[in-house]
């Protein structure tokens, strides 16, 4: 009962959060306008991802168990969330927004003491563990899932959905796994974003409420998912990991694929690999003849198949350097099909 009120204090603090800047997200210019890459009618409030972060932080201050680890990831959030409303304001450049990123990579890394070193039993003997040097891989890891999310908000929908899925990918193997474990932060993370997604997809939607999720809640969940992902796999003195360190590719499959894949093209085509394009897998899915909402619905289906074999996997003990093979497998399918596609559309010029 306790958890109920929680959810239902998440979700309410999130919707409150949408009436009360929808009006005056025009007045501060936290609003989207239609241009080249951006095919919507009118300008779409940027507020999304504010609602969402307001949400998880008013009940996790009332109802989770307060913490050092919990209050790092808050002050975190936060900071990603008012560097990403910057950016949706004043349109920051690349290079300050990685410095941000970085900076707040390190609060994880340095604050909260935890830090990706343990790739488990991923070579099939013993397991791989890189020491301090997972400080260092643990910033790249944290500015690359912020960036992989960010890169996928592309589609109404997408970002959200990309993020539940994940979010509770990992609330699901914690309570497989590790039943001593509590849940209710993801579960607030998860309720918090369904708000967003009625405003940003529901057809039920009042027409002229549309709102867009932003910079700050691509970046906001991209964090999150890296944090959730981190204390999963990781063991420290305070923490025992869920589940194996492979299983979280599989269940950040889509966006680190789409973003390692349009990377790879860019910068083989000469290009910045943080130069925007229209190469991504939402963009392939358009281009071939789907409508926006059987785009959102396949890609989402690919992602529920990926992270449901890295359940399946991890549940049953599937050797870990087998889960990667397969996941290797996987990359190299994708990132083939999306440099096929952009020899093809290059040629069809």
């Amino acid at each position: 009962m306790y958890d109920f009120i929680a959810l239902l204090v998440a979700f309410f603090c999130s919707v409150l959060t949408i009436k009360v800047l929808l009006p005056l997200a025009p007045h501060i210019g936290l609003i989207d306008l239609p241009n080249e890459r951006k095919k919507h009618d009118g300008a779409i409030p940027l507020i999304g991802g504010i609602s969402i972060f307001t949400g998880v932080l008013i009940a996790s201050t009332l109802f989770v168990e307060q913490s050092q680890i919990v209050n790092l990831y808050l002050i975190s959030s936060a900071l990603i969330v008012f560097i990403g409303t910057l950016d949706d304001i004043y349109d920051l450049s690349v290079g300050s927004r990685i410095v941000f990123q970085g900076i707040v990579a390190c609060i994880l890394v340095f604050g909260a003491e935890t830090y990706i070193s343990d790739f488990g039993e991923i070579l099939g003997s013993g397991g791989v563990d890189i020491g301090n040097f997972g400080m260092i891989f643990t910033v790249l890891a944290v500015i690359a899932a912020i960036n992989a999310f960010n890169m996928v908000d592309g589609i109404d929908g997408l970002a959200g959905s990309m993020s539940i899925i994940t979010i509770g990918s990992i609330a699901i193997l914690t309570v497989l796994n590790s039943p001593d474990k509590h849940v209710l932060l993801p579960m607030l993370i998860v309720v918090s974003t369904i708000p967003y997604l009625f405003y940003n997809v529901s057809t039920r939607n009042p027409r002229g409420k549309k709102i867009f999720m932003g910079d700050a809640g691509s970046m906001y969940m991209g964090l999150t998912v890296i944090w959730l992902l981190t204390f999963g796999t990781q063991n420290t003195e305070a923490n025992l990991p869920s589940f194996n360190s492979v299983t979280a590719l599989w269940l950040i499959a889509i966006p680190l694929m789409d973003m390692f894949a349009i990377m790879i093209r860019r910068i083989k085509s000469g290009s910045s690999p943080f130069r925007a394009d229209n190469f991504h897998i939402h963009h392939i899915c358009l281009a071939n003849g789907m409508s926006p909402r059987k785009t959102l619905w396949f890609i989402s289906t690919l992602a529920i198949v990926m992270a449901a074999i890295g359940i399946t996997g991890d549940v049953l003990n599937v050797p870990e350097h087998i889960m990667l093979v397969g996941f290797l497998l996987v990359f190299f399918l994708y990132t083939s099909t999306i440099l096929k596609f952009c020899r093809l559309k290059k040629l069809s010029k």
